[in-house]
């Protein structure tokens, strides 16, 4: 029997990343869209150092002596961390200097440097100064009697060292901020399909003498990352709100976690940021050019003219009973439906609740809301149907990390329209995705439901892989109204016959099904587990995976992010992680269960947060056809062989082996939205063997090579090429980079 080891989570979590900067060198994806993965990298590392980071860092000073499943501790992962941080960013440098901007100069698209313009250019970028960025700088000189200022995070700032005032006198110090309201790549004139840009740091750096009045005698750029996991009194609902606003206030001042600098920086000017910002040697990073590369994601992408560089836009699709002529509540009573967004539009899930406003025989509306976009149409039918008389209930979770301010401003909207609005639960997140409307038909009170994986968020859903399945069954139905009583009253638990609930019954459940695989597999009788989630980290869950594996169980998993579970030796334990155009984000469970094929869908990963300290549901797919559609994407998906990474049995991930026909699984669902399944053949025992394979390509198991594969880059090589072979933290349902959560 194989022994039971722990990947730490930290490190997963950073090996995801890698798998994300290798999407920046697949020349399979458009050039602009490779951007977008430099992008994500650099975000998805702002938030690992505000939260991850940020944690370790607290618990280290609370003297905690407590070490994760993997066995190390606060320090010792503190320490692994930032050396592979170093690592990466040093790769992803490498990525974007040595192959991405000259890949982008080919095509048209420059970014100059001071050095580089010519004489119009700099007259033109004079003039453009003194209007547009001059007179949003407010310059700060340090001395004694000016401190240090607080500085905002996540927001590039330039330190400066100016010669003396006075003859004899000392070296002056000064600090002026990037304005973060001005776009960060300044365009200059030039044609359609043609882009000379230069960064705004750039532009500032190169006029400090207008600023100062004086040529100073160095300048580096440097930016903050600052604390973000607070402890907050969460014991009382009703002082959620106020709690999560000096929750806000207080990460504007939180401790410096991270200085980023660029590299080659004057020692002496590194040598007195260290000394005002308390930072230590450990917890500076030095960057190797323009630092926060979120620009690429957010402006570099638009640039217009570059059409042929994106990604071909595509339309979703929509079963015909979904047509916009058609009754919403006509549509569901045919049957359940099953919703695989991106490729199904989400314009009926946004229909469901705007139809339910304004239908005048619709009685009562419930609905959780975890992160909604920043217009939401959902919010706003809420609204609507509450002034018209409507019972409006919603859930909205005010700890909805980074989501907080939004989400307080939309209960206090929601209120003014006569909404009953609860906050959340003490103690427990409300991460649940459930709407309940209910409507009299025939004198009777009709349950209508939809259940699904991911946020009630319209922007998006048109970049994460989510599924969601509408129902008007009844027991379902009756199972909805339990669980909103449940979180409106006392939270205790609520039996439910059909939905399965964290932190009460979920656990249980997921134990439960996996311990009767395990015996069957005893047995002699087939057993399979296949599973797809953003993250696995729980360490009883994992043990028991393990004993399945051990036992015989064939169990497959399609993990996107954090894997904290290893192969080892075990020959019918699979892993995998899907990187690509959509982040993937449906969480799919799949049981043997002697034949039945139990299948559920769910808004929790294995994790203890979503097990132990969440609201979560999963629910059944019990449809046969429905059910089918689940267990071919999951079939699919082990037929990717484009987009898929395999864990070897050293823990290290590797590109799925290509066996032709080639399959790119997301980009085969847009091609045929009418049936985004069954894409591939079913799985077979030489396909499992083409997974084992590649341990035996595993040469350097048990050395130091870094596991990361992007085809063939060498950083040492400016001749490379690269052969053919998005996105938050723990599989978080995190806003996007310009919303402000990157698909991470």
């Amino acid at each position: 029997m194989s022994k039971k080891k722990f990947t730490n989570r930290e490190l997963s979590w950073l090996d995801f990343n890698y798998r994300i900067l290798a999407e920046a060198v697949n020349e399979e994806n458009p050039l602009l869209e490779r951007g977008k993965f430099l992008s994500i990298v650099s975000s998805n590392l702002d938030e690992f150092f505000m939260v991850r980071v940020g944690s370790l860092c607290r618990s280290l000073e609370e003297g905690s002596g407590k070490k994760d499943p993997s066995g190390m501790s606060c320090e010792e992962q503190l320490e692994a961390v930032r050396q592979k941080v170093r690592q990466q960013v040093d790769r992803q440098y490498a990525v974007l200097q040595q192959k991405y901007l000259p890949l982008l100069a080919r095509e048209g698209i420059h970014f100059l440097s001071p050095d580089m313009l010519d004489n119009e250019q700099r007259e033109w970028i004079r003039d453009w100064f003194q209007n547009q960025l001059q007179p949003l700088l407010t310059p700060w000189a340090i001395n004694a009697q000016r401190p240090f200022p607080l500085l905002a995070a996540k927001t590039l700032h330039l330190a400066v060292l100016l010669p003396p005032a006075a003859r004899g006198g000392s070296l002056r110090f000064a600090v002026v901020s990037v304005p973060s309201g001005l776009k960060r790549a300044v365009l200059f004139p030039s044609g359609i399909g043609r882009a000379r840009a230069m960064l705004l740091e750039d532009v500032l750096s190169m006029h400090l003498n207008l600023v100062f009045g004086a040529q100073p005698l160095c300048f580096t750029v440097f930016r903050l990352t600052r604390n973000a996991d607070f402890l907050y009194n969460d014991s009382d609902a009703e002082l959620l709100i106020s709690e999560m606003r000096k929750n806000l206030k207080r990460r504007k001042w939180g401790k410096v976690v991270r200085l980023e600098v660029s590299r080659g920086a004057d020692p002496r000017l590194l040598m007195r940021l260290k000394k005002y910002l308390c930072v230590t040697d450990a917890e500076t990073v030095s960057v190797p050019g323009p630092l926060d590369l979120t620009y690429f994601m957010k402006e570099v992408s638009s640039f217009e003219g570059f059409d042929s560089l994106r990604f071909a836009p595509f339309t979703p699709g929509m079963e015909e009973r979904f047509a916009p002529e058609n009754s919403i509540f006509d549509a569901i009573r045919q049957g359940d439906c099953l919703m695989h967004h991106p490729y199904d539009s989400f314009d009926p899930v946004v229909r469901f609740v705007c139809e339910a406003a304004d239908d005048p025989d619709v009685m009562a509306i419930k609905q959780t809301l975890y992160r909604v976009s920043g217009k939401s149409p959902i919010v706003a039918a809420l609204a609507r149907a509450a002034r018209q008389g409507k019972q409006v209930t919603v859930l909205i979770e005010v700890r909805a990390r980074f989501d907080e301010e939004n989400n307080i401003n939309w209960c206090l909207e929601l209120e003014k329209a006569g909404c009953h609005v609860y906050y959340g639960m003490a103690k427990l997140k409300i991460h649940s995705k459930i709407t309940l409307v209910l409507r009299q038909e025939e004198g009777a009170l009709r349950s209508y439901v939809h259940l699904g994986t991911g946020n009630y968020n319209d922007s998006t859903a048109k970049l994460y892989t989510d599924m969601g399945l509408f129902t008007c069954d009844e027991i379902i139905g009756r199972d909805a109204g339990s669980f909103f009583n449940m979180i409106t009253l006392y939270g205790s638990e609520t039996p439910m016959e059909k939905l399965i609930c964290a932190p009460y019954s979920l656990r249980t459940q997921v134990q439960s099904l996996i311990r009767y695989e395990i015996k069957n597999a005893k047995e002699g009788l087939p057993a399979s587990i296949s599973a797809k989630m953003n993250s696995l980290c729980d360490p009883r869950i994992i043990s028991l995976l393990y004993d399945a594996a051990d036992a015989g169980v064939e169990v497959r998993l399609i993990v996107r992010g954090i894997c904290c579970m290893e192969r080892g030796k075990r020959k019918n334990l699979h892993i995998r992680s899907i990187v690509g155009r959509f982040l993937e984000h449906a969480r799919i469970f799949v049981f043997h269960h002697g034949g039945e094929d139990l299948t559920y869908l769910a808004s929790a990963d294995w994790m203890p947060r979503n097990l132990d300290k969440r609201v979560e549901l999963m629910f059944p797919v019990e449809d046969a056809d429905l059910k089918a559609r689940v267990i071919a994407t999951l079939r699919d998906e082990w037929r990717d062989d484009m987009k898929a990474w395999d864990m070897r049995k050293s823990g290290k991930y590797r590109r799925a082996e290509r066996i032709p026909p080639l399959l790119n699984v997301q980009e085969a669902r847009i091609l045929s939205p009418a049936q985004p399944e069954d894409l591939a053949p079913p799985l077979n025992d030489d396909d499992i063997e083409s997974i084992d394979r590649l341990d035996h390509l595993d040469s350097s198991a048990g050395t130091d090579e870094e596991e990361f594969d992007d085809g063939g880059f060498d950083p040492e090589d400016d001749a490379f090429t690269t052969e053919p072979d998005v996105f938050s933290l723990d599989g978080e349902d995190m806003p996007q980079p310009s919303d402000p959560e990157s698909p991470t």
